[in-house]
């Protein structure tokens, strides 16, 4: 079906909203039967940008990711930071300093291993240069938040999820959307002009800069609300929109430093929550989750309508499902396994989280990053795609079975307590 063209890029936001909107409204009215349910939201937002997009009906006409990619680098950035503050909020701090250690394992190795993984698979199954195939490892190894919060969160997930395995499948895609940081500078070196040592200190710049930066911040954000709420100089009001407009400030001002401004938001949500009181987390948990939940649509929406279909027919129907299905099995799955003693993990949670270890905003992020720096390879940014669209569709179709799963292995003794 041949492109329709708007008017102009209001009729296209007003047709985003309509479309956005009304889904939105159908999974708000369903939910508890989507919970149970082969779906999840961003799958279904796919779907229907898919459907709506220009090779279907061509109601939502925007271009490719291959042309669009910087206004998507965009959106997915601000997503994540949204995203990842949720993360650093959803448990009580004593919890998350609690759980230090598996997640330091988790961020240095499991990540490093799961990096080196798909760039053996991409230089084997696409044949294309080592440069090329790091820049896919690095962009498609972090554990991304946004998919991830369907098996953490929710009455499915609390009720039969071990609150430690949520815990560190939720800590883990927080932290390591920002940590993948020089992974992609380490990649983007040898692929482009950048040398060792630029990539090196422009590293230690935005991840130790990032750091600094949110902790500074979140601290003093923390602080300055108490002091306020004490001297009754604020009216009262959700936490959530605090939070949000912390995540804002900080994104925004880690940009203006050149920092890693994803690391930062999630640093300062932590040094955020240190200060504040379980119980005012507690009741703003729900809130965090349901906005985040809805936040989520419009991206995959606009997802949907920019598939690249050319590039992805360039790349082989047999090497694009080889690469897919090497990815999603055996990026992360064995490492887990291997990783079940020094984690302590059960057997049931060692598969869980090697399972669910989705790719979606954050590899979104980091191919557009990379196309942003090194110009467009189209070969990177289909075969890159072509996997955030994949797990986007398996994870989200797992999601109510493997909870289910999860629950029946549960040892005897743990189902009758």
């Amino acid at each position: 079906m041949p492109r329709s063209r708007l008017g102009s890029s209001r009729d296209m936001l007003d047709v985003l909203l309509t479309v956005v909107g009304a889904l939105a409204l159908l999974i708000a009215a369903l939910s508890r039967r989507i919970q149970s349910a082969p779906l999840s939201g961003p799958l279904l937002a796919l779907l229907t940008g898919i459907v709506f997009g220009p090779e279907v009906l061509g109601v939502i006409d925007l271009p490719t990711v291959v042309e669009g990619h910087k206004e998507l680098h965009e959106f997915s950035r601000v997503l994540l930071a949204i995203s990842v503050m949720a993360v650093a909020l959803r448990f009580p701090f004593r919890d998350v300093r609690g759980r230090a250690k598996p997640v330091a394992v988790l961020l240095v190795v499991a990540m490093l291993g799961m990096a080196l993984i798909t760039t053996a698979l991409s230089a084997a199954v696409l044949g294309v240069g080592l440069g090329a195939a790091m820049l896919l490892g690095a962009a498609l190894c972090p554990t991304d938040p946004v998919l991830a919060s369907s098996v953490v969160t929710g009455e499915p997930a609390e009720k039969g999820v071990a609150a430690r395995t949520r815990q560190l499948l939720s800590l883990e895609s927080g932290a390591n959307d920002g940590l993948a940081l020089p992974l992609v500078l380490a990649a983007v070196a040898v692929a482009g002009t950048l040398t060792g040592t630029d990539a090196l200190l422009e590293s230690l710049w935005q991840v130790l800069g990032a750091v600094v930066l949110g902790v500074l911040a979140g601290w003093l954000g923390g602080r300055g609300l108490r002091v306020a709420e004490a001297k009754r100089s604020i009216e009262s009001g959700p936490l959530l929109v605090y939070t949000l407009l912390l995540a804002l400030f900080v994104l925004g001002a880690a940009g203006l430093l050149r920092l890693d401004g994803v690391l930062a938001v999630f640093t300062s949500g932590l040094a955020f929550n240190a200060t504040s009181s379980v119980s005012e987390r507690a009741d703003e948990d729900k809130n965090d989750e349901a906005v985040n939940r809805f936040l989520v649509l419009p991206l995959f929406a606009v997802f949907g309508a920019m598939l690249p279909w050319r590039e992805w027919g360039e790349l082989g129907w047999w090497r694009g499902l080889l690469l897919v299905l090497g990815v999603l099995l055996l990026r992360r799955l064995p490492i887990l396994l291997a990783l079940k003693r020094p984690l302590s993990l059960a057997w049931r949670d060692a598969v869980f989280l090697g399972w669910f270890g989705p790719i979606g905003v954050s590899a979104l992020f980091y191919l557009t990053m990379e196309a942003h720096r090194l110009g467009v390879d189209p070969t990177v940014l289909a075969a890159g795609t072509l996997v955030v669209a994949a797990s986007t569709v398996v994870h989200g179709a797992t999601t109510a079975p493997g909870l289910d799963l999860y629950r029946k292995a549960a040892p005897r003794r743990e189902e009758n307590a």
